[in-house]
């Protein structure tokens, strides 16, 4: 909706609620970012295959093409674009299907918008950006590049979503120490008012689907039980 130069990114919002969509994509205009809206699946997924985006804010009840399946299509063509659920309060197996998929986060019907906001930043937000010179981490059939986002398990590069590079870089960063969810919300998806820690559990597990040899018997980020987890190089 922005006519300007966006500062700060651009953002498609999804919702087939004309007024939800529209005081959504209005606090994003107001906090410096460029917006786009898309009434259903179908034209979001045209949207965001024809232009770039930064994020989407995806409303999971679409005409057409639901929430889901426009995530399938989206992770489907190696978009790694980021994705926020907007969820209804009952839809605790879709928000968890979604989180699966590569969502995120999600934000559950009726919100705030300010907070919804808030959570863009979360998302957009670098977690301890890396200096452009620094050197790629190199472990033992793990190699992380920093400044390109890019992973490489044994000798093929890996599809991360932007949250899932941010915790597993997190992770590395800190090897051997114990984090538990809530401090991981903290430190990666940067929300100290966050309640809800399941979605760490979620992007723990597609992590270890994506770089441990055995996903069943993890040697990297192992599970410290009634504590929380850690990297072992």
């Amino acid at each position: 909706m922005s006519g300007g130069v966006p500062a700060r990114g651009s953002v498609l919002v999804v919702d087939d609620e004309p007024t939800i969509a529209e005081v959504v994509a209005r606090y994003l205009d107001l906090a410096g970012y460029e917006t786009r809206i898309a009434g259903d699946g179908l034209t979001a997924v045209e949207l965001a295959t024809r232009s770039r985006h930064d994020l989407v804010v995806l409303d999971l009840m679409l005409p057409g093409l639901d929430g889901l399946e426009v995530m399938r299509r989206l992770r489907a063509g190696g978009d790694r674009i980021a994705v926020i659920l907007l969820t209804a309060k009952g839809d605790e197996s879709d928000r968890v299907i979604g989180l699966r998929l590569g969502a995120d986060d999600y934000v559950v019907k009726p919100f705030s918008p300010n907070e919804l906001v808030a959570r863009v930043d979360a998302v957009l937000r670098r977690v301890d950006p890396a200096p452009g010179d620094e050197r790629p981490i190199e472990l033992e059939g793990l190699t992380l590049d920093p400044g390109g986002r890019r992973v490489v398990v044994r000798g093929e590069e890996a599809q991360l979503t932007q949250r899932e590079f941010d915790l597993l870089l997190f992770l590395v960063r800190h090897p051997g120490q114990v984090f538990s969810r809530t401090q991981l919300m903290d430190a990666v998806w940067q929300y100290s008012f966050y309640t809800d820690t399941s979605t760490v559990t979620v992007h723990i597990r597609r992590l270890r689907a994506k770089i441990e040899a055995d996903p069943t018997q993890p040697a990297r980020i192992q599970t410290v039980w009634g504590v929380g987890y850690r990297f072992q190089p």
